[in-house]
């Protein structure tokens, strides 16, 4: 008994709560969003799933799927893990309906195997591919976890420099009135360490671009 009230305590002063309800307040892509837990926004990446990067192709559009899901509505949440950039792992619902699975269905994400043997989202993803909907209407897609790994500088060297547009290379931008798109504001924040543009340390820079 005295164990299970400290774990209790625990859970509660840390701000864990493994299954718990909260205002959708922004989405940053196809497969994460932040929610509010007692006044604190708590990012959330979506389990089982992968969505395009924002620079892949329909990676706006997954985005926006998620958005439409989701933005300013409560959601109930399912809290699983951490992972390594202290994203809670969660199984999200809005209006009641299976957000995880949803973007999946709608050719907006790929279920993640590597992570999961969920024989639904399995199901509900050659669904996808066979009626072509969303990213499967292009052929063949790059998975975004080919996509990242071919982004990092320690597998690829100068050739991420070449791959890169040249307007997306680190230069001399440093204010978000200087950004095009919010792409471009995701990259000077996450490649080039433009921290400034993350005015709220949200995670996400450039709110006139980025917030849908």
């Amino acid at each position: 008994m005295r164990l299970a009230f400290i774990l209790i305590w625990l859970l509660f002063w840390s701000g864990w709560s493994l299954a718990w309800t909260g205002k959708v307040v922004a989405v940053h892509d196809g497969d994460t969003l932040s929610a509010l837990q007692r006044g604190r926004a708590i990012k959330l990446r979506l389990n089982a799933i992968d969505a395009p990067e924002l620079h892949q192709p329909f990676g706006q559009q997954s985005r926006e799927s998620l958005s439409s899901l989701c933005y300013g509505k409560f959601a109930s949440i399912e809290s699983e893990a951490r992972d390594k950039y202290d994203r809670v792992v969660a199984h999200v619902r809005c209006g009641g309906l299976d957000v995880n699975a949803e973007q999946i269905r709608r050719g907006m994400a790929w279920h993640y195997a590597k992570y999961s043997d969920n024989a639904q989202l399995q199901g509900l993803e050659s669904e996808a591919r066979t009626r072509r909907r969303g990213l499967w209407s292009s052929g063949k897609p790059e998975p975004p976890w080919d996509y990242r790994h071919k982004d990092d500088p320690k597998t690829q060297g100068s050739e991420l420099s070449r791959r890169v547009p040249i307007s997306r290379r680190c230069g001399s931008k440093r204010h978000c009135g200087q950004m095009e798109t919010c792409g471009e504001a995701i990259y000077y924040l996450r490649r080039c360490g433009e921290t400034g543009l993350d005015a709220n340390g949200d995670g996400l820079p450039c709110e006139s671009l980025c917030r849908p």
